[in-house]
């Protein structure tokens, strides 16, 4: 393979940082391009990486970070609503053996682990500017960015979260459709009792939970009906969510007196999104939330994002030729798991929201999991 090979990677999310790494490890010409001009360093309050995340962690060369930055567990407990614990269950190590099986981290700084990574690898970077236009022949892709400049590379991976312009603009017309739940979050101090994600299943909420992120930090989430986010002031996001945690007995106690700040709670609907058929059109092929989205009940959303960064890379590293037999390998190859994982997320909501009892939810969880310990 041509060193000089030259890829242009839209969006700086988790996709996008990891595959910028990863190309440019093998000689690439690597230029990210990320619209926030923070790069969204701050931005979000924590994150669950499982087993199969942090095994990609380790491939990028950040797990050591990543490991003293957040807080290990592995286990996941089941709580009735006043905090009483029903069951402990043991978390299969989907990494393999030597990695634990759930860290929980900020994601500011799990964010800036990966943007020193990327800034490492000699990556050229481009903050506070779109991909506006995308002019593709047969050899390449010609970009036209927001601040007038253009560029021309011989792929292009469209990176840019669930709302993604790029899948539009290849005409790619699968959007993300909501499940009918929403999330809020916030950061929290982590009481001394909190070491492992705890979850309450009923109560004022369908589910209510938290995970410890580091020594002194958590992120605790509640999850009921989506509304109408135009009916629901931000500054009243503490208001709602405290309102809702507050019904919740055990840590909870000690984690409610800390929903103060509107500005540190998240307000987010669950979204399901999968593209069928194909990730690509010619040299641009999506990663990440741009090609798929599940609801955050399996914690696989940066996970998933995480491995197709790692196949596609081994992919284009590993070919002479970047043609639609080698995008069509990586979908191939994506999408069994990535599907099985959007389906079970999916599931797994319908049972709390709907009432669906006429699946084998606790099996099919298990089956999951159990996919997710081969390699991506």
């Amino acid at each position: 393979m041509s060193t000089a090979r030259t890829v242009l990677v839209i969006g700086g999310g988790a996709a996008g940082n990891a595959v910028t790494v990863l190309l440019r490890r093998a000689g690439l010409r690597v230029e990210l391009v990320e619209a926030k001009a923070d790069w969204n360093a701050t931005a979000g309050s924590g994150i669950t990486l499982q087993g199969n995340a942090l095994r990609v962690l380790r491939a990028l060369g950040v797990w050591e970070r990543v490991a003293k930055a957040g807080f290990a567990f592995d286990s996941a407990g089941l709580t009735a609503p006043d905090g009483t614990v029903l069951h402990v269950a043991r978390d299969l190590r989907t990494g393999g053996d030597d990695l634990p099986a759930t860290v929980g981290i900020e994601r500011p700084r799990l964010q800036r682990i990966l943007i020193d990574a990327v800034r490492a690898s000699g990556a050229g970077v481009r903050l506070g500017t779109r991909a506006e236009a995308l002019e593709q022949d047969g050899d390449g892709v010609r970009v036209r960015f927001g601040d007038g400049t253009e560029g021309r590379y011989d792929l292009v991976i469209a990176a840019d979260g669930l709302g993604s312009a790029t899948r539009a603009a290849i005409g790619i017309t699968d959007k993300p459709e909501p499940t009918g739940m929403a999330v809020w979050r916030v950061a929290a101090p982590r009481p001394a009792g909190v070491v492992r994600t705890d979850l309450a299943y009923g109560g004022p909420a369908y589910i209510a939970g938290y995970c410890p992120t580091g020594d002194a930090t958590l992120y605790a989430y509640v999850a009921e009906d989506s509304r109408d986010r135009a009916s629901i002031p931000p500054e009243t996001y503490a208001d709602e969510m405290r309102r809702l945690a507050s019904a919740y007995g055990g840590h909870w106690a000690e984690i409610v007196p800390h929903i103060t700040d509107p500005a540190k709670v998240n307000y987010t609907w669950f979204d399901r999104l999968l593209v069928e058929g194909s990730w690509h059109r010619g040299r641009v092929v999506l990663a990440g939330d741009a090609a798929h989205c599940c609801p955050p009940t399996l914690a696989q959303g940066a996970a998933m994002s995480l491995e197709d960064a790692l196949v596609l890379a081994e992919l284009l590293t590993g070919a002479d030729d970047w043609d639609d037999a080698l995008f069509r390998a990586y979908y191939e190859r994506r999408v069994p798991r990535v599907r099985a994982v959007v389906e079970a997320s999916v599931l797994l909501g319908r049972w709390q929201l709907d009432g669906v009892r006429d699946a084998d939810v606790p099996g099919l969880m298990g089956r999951t999991m159990r996919l997710l310990r081969e390699e991506p």
